[in-house]
């Protein structure tokens, strides 16, 4: 268990993906992410999702991300947030907002 406080410290918040490519020097097969979160920037992302979404049905997606959550380098990639998701067997299956909203809108 975590208290309330310790959820509100996190910063989700909206974004579109602008490009996505292959991460072949990852250990797991992933992809690299650019984010659009507007007037935040454009933030990085390795993701594993590969099983369930092609290259090209992931640019211009909007999904849910934690962008405060600090730079983990992955294979000499820098990921500068969390994509989130949920796991359905191997497969992950991105959050998304149910209707196009403004790149960058916090998820309360």
């Amino acid at each position: 268990m975590t208290d309330y406080s310790t959820f509100e410290k996190l910063d989700l918040r909206v974004g579109t993906i602008l490009n996505a490519k292959n991460f072949p020097k990852a250990n797991k097969s992933a992809y690299q992410l650019e984010i659009d979160f507007g007037s935040i920037g454009i933030l990085r992302s390795s993701a594993q999702i590969t099983n369930r979404y092609s290259l090209k049905e992931l640019v211009g997606k909007q999904i849910i991300a934690v962008i405060n959550i600090g730079i983990r380098k992955i294979a000499g990639f820098e990921s500068q947030c969390l994509v989130l998701g949920a796991t359905d067997n191997e497969e992950v299956i991105l959050l998304t907002p149910e209707t196009k909203i403004p790149n960058g809108k916090q998820v309360l």
